[in-house]
């Protein structure tokens, strides 16, 4: 396992003034990237905000794969050191701007694109996400431009709403822009255990869609049958497509799948006349092997999608106020114990986001 170390801090006793204890009220705690396969909960200063920016009192963060993947050296761009986490929920302390004013004492979720462009199509080639190599939100306080904040939906806890930003935001790309999903369509959604495949899956049921899951862990599609999975397959499985179209009734209209690898074609098989195949990951494999006649004579599509442009992003929030989506959250723990959570994404063991509550 990578290596993982606590920094401890001393703290002066309550009512002892001293120049020491001044500087350490000046500093927070942060998950930090220090080197590759290396992370530390580290005293660092608190950011100041500048122009245009904001300072957030973190309330609850949540990890997703990219902190994983940037863990152990398996993200581009990687900088050292970082400040890790791309999902949070705080409290907007202090604002630079005079205009910028009402935001203070807000509660708030961050949209974590950076430069996204102007084109809302694809992201600019400067394009990066909060978290890496910009300081992220696993952290007592982060610093945000201000065109970053959204109110936080009133309907959520400060832990639901930092469950939201990345995944939610990369889900609702995949299912409307993307996979152009309709009420009563046939959509599956591929490797449920990951926090975007279950925003998907809460979002095409929002929409009226019968949906379906798979996973490679029985008890998970047990408690996603619980949840309203209209069916499941354990792709571990023989045929376990050909279970799945059974269950729909028919082929799919929407695919959204994370996995690629073998059971790429399979899902191409699985897909219905003018369907659409949506890929956004590739954790079985980047390589796969397709019959593409079935693309032509079905007039099927693949698309590959990534995160979301800042109108994704606002519509997201919007959706999930409207139809009341609460996230599916698979444990919470204080920042003290954020260590736990890296182990428990990098076992794959949580149906459900991983949320740190600061």
């Amino acid at each position: 396992m990578p290596e993982i170390k606590h920094r401890k801090t001393n703290r002066q006793p309550i009512g002892l003034i001293s120049f020491n204890q001044k500087i350490n009220m000046a500093n927070m705690q942060a998950l930090v990237l220090v080197e590759n396969e290396k992370i530390e909960l580290q005293s660092v200063p608190v950011p100041e905000p500048k122009a245009g920016e904001a300072l957030i009192k973190i309330k609850a963060a949540a990890l997703n794969h990219r902190d994983q993947w940037s863990r152990i050296g398996m993200y581009p761009g990687l900088k050292y050191p970082s400040i890790l986490g791309s999902d949070g929920c705080g409290v907007v302390e202090k604002v630079h701007d005079d205009a910028d004013q009402t935001w203070v004492g807000k509660e708030v979720i961050m949209n974590p694109n950076v430069n996204w462009g102007d084109d809302p199509r694809f992201q600019s080639f400067n394009y990066s996400i909060l978290g890496m190599p910009t300081d992220g939100t696993l952290a007592e306080y982060v610093v945000i431009p201000t065109h970053r904040l959204h109110k936080k939906p009133a309907h959520l806890s400060a832990a639901q709403a930092a469950a939201l930003p990345l995944a939610a935001l990369t889900a609702y790309r995949a299912v409307f822009t993307k996979g152009e999903a309709k009420p009563k369509h046939r959509v599956l959604v591929t490797g449920i255990g990951g926090g975007v495949s279950q925003f998907a899956f809460q979002f095409a049921k929002a929409l009226g869609c019968k949906v379906f899951v798979t996973s490679g862990s029985d008890e998970k599609l047990e408690k996603m049958k619980a949840t309203g999975a209209d069916g499941t397959a354990n792709y571990k499985e023989d045929k376990w497509e050909k279970s799945l179209v059974k269950q729909a009734g028919g082929n799919f209209d929407v695919i959204i799948d994370s996995g690629g690898g073998k059971g790429f074609e399979a899902l191409a098989k699985s897909l219905n006349l003018a369907g659409t195949l949506v890929v956004y990951g590739g954790t079985a494999g980047t390589k796969v092997t397709l019959q593409l006649p079935r693309f032509w004579f079905a007039q099927a599509n693949i698309k590959g999608s990534t995160m979301g442009n800042d109108q994704e992003f606002e519509a997201m929030v919007q959706f999930v106020s409207d139809h009341k989506i609460i996230p599916m959250i698979s444990s919470t723990r204080p920042l003290n114990e954020v260590v736990s959570a890296f182990d428990e994404m990098h076992e794959g063991k949580q149906l459900g986001k991983l949320v740190i509550e600061v």
